[in-house]
């Protein structure tokens, strides 16, 4: 059960308490890994006759020949690196439905392509996102508090970046820490990784990690846009639900209640429609039963908090103090937001950030904690992160802003070599890959393209 809430303000050497804001009080909620639910919910839909495809991955929208979906493909297996099938191959599998649901999550590839194919973006604000990274740590008994949680906003981070902290005490002394930045964030050489690693050094916070051990390490990003940037909801022949929807609580820093009430209101909207004779490819009440549940009141509610941080954390939070305890959500009018990629600055604009090297008792470099988060990935497959145009790494990226896709990956899959010589080159590693997406999102020229790798592989997070 979630016992205490702490609201920290760090600076570089100390810390004071802020009034924790009543979004994210946890009163009556219950620290879990999201994991280990999600494997429960799965034996739960099983033992009800919903069959469950853990080794497989949506790789293709399908589509009749009037233009409505008509369900998905998985990939194809045993395809090697030159993209020819070799000796192990084998077809994906088709699934075909009169209403495909789709519940990839955060910046969802198939959803992707929903957007342009059925304009379900016309009309909103631009999603934004944040990319959160965590690591799950068993620490000393002694130190040990059930229920504690903590979040932290301010040091390491620059006033102008939004973003912050979380620690939950689960139980059998297991503590999960972890560290937002938001993707809209403008200096080309800030690392998302490296001031999470710096974060954990803070005296306020280091103190829970002195003798403890690191178990298991994960990032992935999520939807910061809330309201205003929700786009339709429903096409013909299906739906999107959950975080691939753009449902999350910004200031509540949390999602998982709404992905379930998408999919319960999907569930209804979907079973009604189905029942319908004459009703057509469409399920369009789910958009209208979305906007009736207290999932919208929620999100209308909320909708100025994160877009209110472009004056910086001070800002931001004066804002929100105002917007929560004198609007009350009710403010008569809708900030707006703006494409993360679009925000980054050149290299020669902003200052260098040094990082200290890891020590390898609380900070840790970027392949040591890969290695914790499990993933695997078939070796002889082609690599899932494509570029559009082989040019633009080197020519733009490299050249203007330092080749920032090697700091904001937090999985060391970029990297830069043969710079000695004068001929540098950009090399991937799509084996390290965690499927956090960021690279598609912050990409300053939308030249990478995430695409589902073979099969299952990814990372694999116990207990996460």
């Amino acid at each position: 059960p979630a016992g205490e809430d702490r609201l920290l303000f760090l600076s570089q050497g100390g810390s004071f308490k802020l009034p924790t804001p009543p979004q994210m009080s946890n009163h009556g909620n219950y620290i879990v890994s999201l994991g280990n639910v999600c494997r429960w919910l799965g034996e739960q839909a099983e033992a009800l006759g919903v069959e469950i495809y853990p080794g497989f991955a949506a790789a293709e929208v399908l589509y009749h020949e009037d233009g409505t979906v008509k369900g998905v493909a998985t990939g194809d297996l045993g395809i090697g690196k030159d993209g020819q099938p070799g000796h192990n191959f084998q077809p994906g599998m088709e699934l075909h439905a009169r209403q495909t649901i789709f519940a990839e999550g955060c910046r969802g590839s198939l959803t992707k392509e929903l957007f342009g194919k059925f304009d379900l973006r016309d009309g909103v604000d631009p999603q934004t996102y944040g990319i959160g990274i965590k690591e799950l740590w068993e620490i000393d008994p002694a130190k040990h508090q059930p229920g504690l949680i903590v979040h932290t906003v301010g040091w390491p981070l620059a006033s102008d970046t939004y973003g912050g902290s979380f620690l939950y005490h689960l139980e059998n002394n297991l503590v999960a820490v972890g560290f937002v930045v938001g993707l809209d964030y403008k200096n080309p050489w800030l690392s998302p990784y490296e001031e999470f690693q710096r974060y954990k050094t803070h005296p306020s916070i280091r103190g829970f990690f002195e003798g403890g051990r690191r178990i298991s390490y994960g990032a992935r990003a999520l939807s910061e846009g809330g309201w205003q940037s929700v786009p339709r909801l429903h096409f013909p022949g299906g739906v999107l639900v959950g975080d691939t929807a753009g449902f999350l609580n910004v200031p509540k820093i949390k999602g998982t209640h709404m992905a379930m009430k998408s999919g319960l209101v999907a569930a209804e909207a979907v079973f009604e429609h189905l029942g319908r004779e004459g009703a057509g490819p469409e399920a369009v009440d789910y958009g209208a039963k979305i906007k009736a549940s207290w999932l919208w009141d929620e999100l209308h509610q909320v909708r100025n908090i994160r877009p209110a941080f472009k004056w910086g954390l001070w800002g931001g939070l004066a804002y929100g103090a105002i917007d929560t305890y004198v609007f009350k959500g009710k403010a008569p009018w809708t900030m707006h937001h703006h494409d993360d990629h679009s925000q980054l600055g050149d290299k020669a604009s902003h200052p260098k950030i040094d990082y200290p090297k890891p020590d390898g008792v609380l900070t840790f470099d970027r392949l040591s904690s890969v290695f914790l988060s499990a993933t695997n990935h078939e070796e002889n497959q082609q690599c899932h992160l494509r570029l559009k145009d082989e040019s633009v790494p080197i020519g733009i990226n490299y050249a203007r802003f330092g080749a920032p896709e090697t700091r904001y990956c937090p999985a060391g899959v970029y990297e830069i070599l043969g710079e000695d010589e004068g001929k540098p080159r950009l090399q991937i590693n799509g084996q390290n890959c965690l499927h956090c997406k960021t690279c598609d999102i912050k990409d300053p020229t939308q030249n990478i393209h995430w695409t589902v790798p073979e099969g299952g592989g990814g990372p694999n997070y116990p207990n996460m």
